[in-house]
């Protein structure tokens, strides 16, 4: 009598399932998000497009929101990108914080124009202190925050020495322009200049931090703040009129 032979069994027709399938797991888990292509740059653009990311999150989120995945994140790029270019958060600030002192230079230097005399030229470059805080008031904070910056960064410390030299125009009566600015101050020149400075930047962080709506309601000579800062500017004098004396 023969023997009935046993059927075979097939194999499963059944689509693996992502146990499985580690491949399959694997690109299930991936966020969708992950799958975009990171944006891609020339290695010397880099640094000034992590510094451009930098400024944008500043605006946005302020002072806290500076980390070096938030700025990566809004480069496009790895979040080991700025520690690679920059070393730590500290470094990046700080170079970011140069940018703003080139800036702020620039915008006093080119702020006077050619032959004019000295008291105009103070003016001007007052203003333009003023003004460059007026409008960029994140960046301007961040620059003044020392315990987000290093000082002795070697680009900060140049950005604001740069700074400096140019603020130093403001000060004496011989025709200095501010693209010539003095490379050294005599002891009053030195006392009238933290003088000046610490005048001009007062009154830059008063207007930033919104702390002159209170004399605003007294006088309603002034249409807003920043007027009455430019004619506070217009009346100072600290007696630079004057030569200065050792």
């Amino acid at each position: 009598m023969p023997v009935a032979s046993r059927p075979r069994r097939s194999r499963s027709t059944e689509p693996a399932t992502a146990e499985s399938s580690p491949a399959t797991a694997a690109t299930a888990a991936t966020p969708a998000e992950s799958t975009a292509p990171a944006r891609r740059y020339h290695h010397g653009a880099l640094p000034d497009a992590l510094l451009a990311a930098a400024e944008t999150v500043l605006q946005r989120d302020g002072i806290a929101g500076l980390g070096l995945r938030a700025i990566a994140r809004e480069a496009g790029v790895s979040h080991t990108a700025p520690k690679h270019h920059f070393g730590d958060t500290t470094g990046l600030l700080s170079s970011l914080a140069a940018v703003g002192f080139h800036r702020l230079a620039d915008a006093m230097r080119t702020s006077a124009p050619e032959g004019a005399d000295a008291s105009a030229r103070r003016n001007a470059i007052g203003r333009a202190y003023v003004h460059f805080a007026h409008e960029n008031p994140a960046l301007f904070g961040l620059m003044f925050r020392t315990e987000k910056i290093d000082m002795l960064h070697p680009v900060l410390g140049a950005a604001a020495a740069e700074a400096m030299r140019v603020m130093a125009s403001i000060i004496g009566g011989a025709p200095r322009l501010p693209d010539s600015p003095p490379t050294s101050l005599s002891n009053a020149e030195a006392m009238q200049m933290t003088s000046a400075w610490g005048y001009v930047h007062g009154l830059a962080v008063l207007l930033i931090d919104h702390r002159l709506r209170g004399i605003l309601k007294l006088a309603p000579g002034f249409d807003d703040p920043l007027a009455l800062v430019d004619a506070a500017l217009d009346e100072v004098r600290f007696g630079l009129e004057l030569e200065p004396r050792d």
